[in-house]
């Protein structure tokens, strides 16, 4: 399973500092929550964020847009350095024409949905998807609690992946921590978000261990 480093519940007055300490500890991928305040109730950051992480880590951006409309800004975001964009299915009237924007921006495409969104949404974009991105909190926060009914549409997502495009990864966010990491591997998932079970408490380092050997 790889492991996406969250930085929304970083600490952003040593940002660097906590992206390079989850770099040297093997994260795979740095995740960055884009919120506008209006798709979600919270608001965080934009491209110029986006590059100013560029510029101190090599590892895959992970660039996760909550926003209204996000077709708007994927020039944006691939400039920016982003090497994967996922937009929401719900945040956009075009969601095929945003995937297709993103692949011709050189980037990985990839396509989520909400807790209370059917999985059956994923069925008409899932041949053009390199990620599908399971939200398991309703979007806006760090550290909530994983809602349990989504194992089942883990498992759900899964049988739709390996039906219609088998390359493309399943990313699953909200709640991951030492607790739920086995159930959402077992139940299918190949990426997950970690924030709060990173970088608060006892070192980054430490916390990804303690991830990884629940799997093992």
């Amino acid at each position: 399973m790889h492991f996406a480093a969250s930085i929304l519940t970083a600490d952003f007055g040593r940002l660097r500092e906590e992206i390079q300490e989850a770099e040297r500890a093997g994260v795979d991928w740095i995740h960055l929550d884009v919120m506008d305040g209006v798709f979600v109730p919270n608001l965080t950051f934009g491209p110029i964020l986006v590059e100013a992480v560029r510029r101190v880590t090599a590892l895959p951006l992970d660039v996760h847009l909550m926003i209204v409309h996000p077709e708007r800004y994927l020039e944006d975001f691939a400039h920016a350095g982003a090497d994967h964009i996922t937009v929401h299915v719900e945040a956009t009237y075009h969601p095929h024409r945003a995937v297709e924007r993103i692949k011709d921006l050189g980037k990985k495409a990839g396509l989520a949905i909400n807790p209370g969104t059917p999985l059956q949404a994923f069925e008409p974009l899932l041949p053009y998807l390199d990620l599908a991105l399971l939200m398991t909190v309703n979007p806006g926060f760090g550290g909530q609690r994983y809602i349990p009914t989504s194992t089942e549409r883990i498992r759900g997502l899964k049988a739709l992946r390996d039906r219609l495009n088998p390359g493309c990864l399943i990313e699953v966010d909200g709640g991951v921590n030492a607790r739920t990491v086995g159930e959402v591997y077992q139940a299918g998932a190949d990426v997950a978000v970690v924030g709060s079970a990173l970088f608060n408490g006892r070192p980054v380092a430490d916390n990804l261990r303690a991830l990884r050997e629940v799997l093992e």
